[in-house]
């Protein structure tokens, strides 16, 4: 099947969720009361207390690098007496949506277990050791962590201010388009004013084209806070706004969602380069410009203005933080305890999980159940069978798909990024500026001839961007190079064990590591005689230690259809089942932002509080006081 044909869009014009014949005298009438419901379901202050009632921001402690110190975080092993007593709620898997929900709920008193299937928590934060080289796996960059933003204030309140990040290099990302050997270079540069200039500079003659697209992107990202508002409004309100266009008119983010990013950036210039210089980001979210939404590609967009950051001391710093608030509130995150389901009660309630260890399976009861597994997992696997088939579980999965999936891997190199020449940037390598044709044909290949095809290498050096790399790792330094990969080109493997698929399947991988690494040579000569340790990873891996179920890296598809109103709308924290909440990238959008807003949105159902309010809240309180100690 060609790959086009597996994404169909929806016109919400159109969409049997209007009905036909809207009966505009009665929604009329019900406006009112309506708008009385919005207003206590988004200012409803419940009766928990607030995770975000005071700046728990302290001095940063000097950097753990103990290896028994860290284990007993990010590595305590399940068994039935680590379990703490009177759980409050049960969350299933620790990558960020699971492990900020746990936080959000311990802050406001909650005695919450996390359950992670893998041997070490965090998710795609976690970072792995290999021949004396660390990796991280996901964390490869963030936008918007300058001070007094919203996001750098989320994530100072969920790690008391111990994670520190550090500024990129300006330019931080560097798009190639044909071979290395003879681009064409364009480079992004950290900052509004100097981003914009910086285009400029490089698109003599496309000065308003570039001041045009800048003020739409910023226009329409604001979106995503309308998003969360249709997650927590009554769907009957979310109905009417859509169907009578209400929703449209006010919101940007909204108007556009049907609009392809292909489509726009070509209304806007008819220059090859610069479509592909505004449309680079998209590999971030995992949909290519013809079948991505401009609405989602503009918060990306807008959230890369101001540069990009990396947290201090690797990305499994966020976990480590993360954690130690959880079991300073009673709570715990216990890995290798892979869930086997739900318990749902008589009344089809849930109430707790069940978890295998060995050849024992261990109940954990808790009046709330949290799970961060992904939409897929969670009602095609975790649910009793007699669960799975509800009409409102099946129509979720209905307006949803599997992501693409992804092919990583991982260079040791002896000598300092200095010595290197590495760099704290990312590189895009595009085959062509022909986005969508490239990746089309691509995205159609065969197994057998898609490792020569590859139409997108990303390179980062994880080493170069972290300042206290050098002191736990001297004289050494990484690279991690990045491509999409389909899952049915690896599908065959599946059942297989981890590094015992046999030679095939390592002839197919290799294959691709070959192709990756002969670019990554071109664009770096100087470390083909440094490299100490190659390993890679496929959709399999994925699917093995992070428990996507085809290999994901963003969770389900961030296709156009999913973000149609009545989409974003139904899915969300509370599920067809009382006492489930789903958390994480597939509540809200895909990456750690996405991850972590999915994360305060599932918070806020379980503790019936607006936490966006209490945040915004303490974000005045925290820029009056960054004010004070400036001045």
């Amino acid at each position: 099947m060609p790959f086009l044909a597996a994404c169909q869009v929806t016109n919400p014009r159109s969409a049997s969720w209007c009905g036909e014949g809207v009966m505009w005298v009665y929604l009329l009438l019900c406006a009112v009361l309506l708008l009385a419901i919005t207003f206590r379901a988004l200012g409803h202050l419940g009766g928990s207390p607030s995770p975000f009632a005071a700046d728990s921001r302290r001095p940063p402690a000097p950097l753990v690098t103990d290896k028994d110190a860290r284990k007993k975080v990010l590595k305590q092993g399940f068994s039935r007496d680590k379990v703490p007593d009177c759980l409050d709620a049960v969350v299933i898997g620790s990558g960020y949506g699971g492990l900020a929900a746990a936080v959000l709920l311990s802050k406001a008193g909650k005695r919450v277990l996390v359950l992670e299937q893998h041997g070490k928590a965090g998710g795609c934060c976690h970072t792995f050791n290999d021949q004396g080289f660390e990796f991280d796996v996901g964390i490869h960059y963030i936008g918007q962590m300058q001070e007094d933003s919203i996001l750098r204030i989320m994530i100072d309140q969920l790690t008391d201010g111990q994670l520190q990040w550090a500024k990129m290099d300006s330019p931080f990302d560097v798009l190639i388009l044909g071979d290395p050997e003879s681009s064409k270079k364009y480079f992004l540069y950290s900052g509004e004013k100097e981003y914009v200039e910086g285009l400029k500079k490089q698109f003599p003659g496309e000065e308003e084209t570039i001041d045009r697209f800048v003020a739409l992107v910023k226009r329409v990202a604001k979106g995503s806070a309308h998003m969360a508002i249709l997650k927590m409004l009554p769907l009957p309100l979310v109905k009417f706004l859509h169907c009578t266009g209400l929703l449209a008119l006010v919101s940007p983010f909204f108007r556009m969602i049907s609009k392809s990013l292909t489509e726009v950036a070509a209304e806007y210039t008819a220059n090859a380069d610069l479509r592909a210089v505004f449309s680079y980001i998209f590999p971030t979210y995992g949909m290519i410009p013809v079948e991505s939404s401009f609405s989602l590609h503009a918060i990306l967009f807008d959230h890369f203005l101001e540069g990009g950051w990396y947290p201090q001391g690797g990305a499994s710093e966020i976990a480590f933080h993360s954690i130690t608030i959880i079991k300073q509130a009673g709570g715990a995150v216990l890995t290798k305890a892979p869930v086997q389901s739900i318990l749902v009660n008589s009344q089809g309630k849930a109430y707790g999980v069940s978890v295998k260890k060995g050849t024992d399976v261990v109940n954990i009861f808790a009046p709330v159940v949290i799970s961060n597994a992904g939409i897929f997992n969670t009602y095609e696997q975790l649910l009793p069978e007699k669960l799975r088939m509800l009409p409102d579980v099946q129509k979720q999965l209905s307006m949803v798909q599997h992501g693409i999936g992804g092919f990583s891997v991982f260079i040791g190199l002896k000598g300092s990024k200095e010595e290197l020449g590495l760099e704290a940037k990312n590189y895009f390598l595009y085959q062509d500026n022909q986005l969508d044709e490239v990746f089309i044909s691509y995205l159609n290949s065969s197994r057998e001839t898609a490792a020569k095809n590859i139409p997108l290498v990303y390179i980062a050096s994880p080493s170069a961007k972290d300042p206290l790399w050098e002191k736990r790792y001297p004289g050494k330094s990484t690279l991690i190079i990045l491509a999409i990969a389909r899952y049915e080109w690896f599908e065959e493997w599946k059942d297989k064990k981890v590094t015992k698929r046999g030679a095939d399947y390592e002839d197919l991988k290799n294959s691709f590591v070959e192709n990756l690494m002969e670019t990554t040579l071109k664009f770096y000569p100087q470390i083909k005689d440094k490299i100490e340790h190659v390993s890679a990873g496929t959709p399999l891996t994925n699917q093995h230690y992070i428990g996507s179920p085809r290999g994901e890296m963003y969770g389900a598809s961030h296709s156009i259809s999913r973000l149609q109103a009545e989409v974003t709308a139904t899915i969300r924290p509370q599920t067809p089942v009382p006492n489930l909440y789903l958390t994480g990238q597939d509540v809200f959008l895909g990456g750690f932002p996405g991850a972590l807003h999915g994360a305060l949105i599932c918070a806020s159902a379980v503790l019936q509080r607006n936490l966006y309010i209490d945040l915004q809240w303490l974000k005045r309180k925290v820029k009056a006081n960054n004010a004070k100690k400036r001045n």
